[in-house]
């Protein structure tokens, strides 16, 4: 007997026990649930309250900072620009002269030069039009690309035309009739920039003949100015370089951005 009240009271002490344990438990996780609520709905009222009071400062700083960077961003790529564009100037710094030199070994003696003129025909190709697929385009191609106009016909009529010349007097660089160089691409591509600037050079100097031309190597600028085989006044830069009459000439040149650029003018 003593035995069998032993362990009833021992198995009620522990039901006891564990219902207390149970109460215990789930008191706590009823605090813990409440508790994280409460700390989730405090965390995000905060972070809105937060967002509220700084969203506009912080859109005002990132619009700033965007702007500063923007400004940054864009006054280095015209450094860089300028810096490029300088550098490449100063490579063909010396293209007047030598543009000078090659101009008056041609006057010099015209028929020598018919001979480069024909061995020059070899770099005369046909390459696809880039805008019309069925057509083709003449170029010439060495160093550089130019599209041609009537391609090896016109090479030939140049070189005929100075086996029939005699020798001319050089011509002399004369400063005061060189065509002063734009500050922008965009006045390169717009003629009346040229006219304009002749026009005020007129004023106190007579300039007869005018034409602006973009090849940098001046072997090849050379070349093609005498055969000039251009669709518009084909010629005329050929017609202006062995003038008899003319004795002075101006040669202005540079890179104006990616584009190089040189202005050439002839007086008597």
């Amino acid at each position: 007997m003593g035995c069998q009240c032993a362990n009833r009271e021992e198995e009620n002490k522990s039901e006891i026990l564990k219902e207390q344990n149970e109460e215990y438990e789930q008191e706590d996780n009823n605090n813990f649930n409440s508790n994280s609520k409460e700390g989730i709905f405090n965390l995000e009222e905060s972070n809105q309250e937060q967002n509220q009071e700084k969203s506009p400062s912080q859109n005002q700083d990132n619009e700033k900072d965007n702007e500063k960077y923007n400004e940054k961003e864009n006054e280095y790529q015209e450094n860089e620009a300028i810096k490029i564009s300088q550098e490449k100037s100063n490579k063909y710094a010396n293209y007047p002269e030598k543009m000078l030199t090659l101009i008056n070994n041609i006057r010099a003696d015209p028929v020598s030069y018919a001979d480069t003129i024909e061995d020059s025909i070899q770099n005369i190709t046909e390459e696809q039009d880039r805008n019309d697929e069925s057509k083709t385009r003449i170029i010439y191609k060495k160093k550089v690309k130019v599209a041609l106009n009537r391609g090896e016909i016109a090479f030939k009529d140049a070189a005929d035309e100075l086996r029939g010349m005699g020798p001319l007097p050089p011509l002399e660089l004369k400063n005061e009739i060189c065509v002063p160089l734009p500050e922008d691409e965009e006045e390169i591509k717009d003629s009346s920039y040229l006219r304009e600037q002749v026009k005020v050079l007129r004023e106190k100097n007579n300039i007869d003949v005018f034409f602006k031309d973009l090849i940098k190597i001046p072997e090849v600028s050379a070349l093609l100015m005498i055969v000039d085989d251009s669709e518009k006044n084909p010629g005329k830069k050929r017609q202006a370089v062995l003038n008899k009459d003319f004795k002075y000439i101006g040669i202005s040149s540079k890179f104006v951005g990616k584009t190089f650029i040189a202005y050439f003018s002839f007086s008597k």
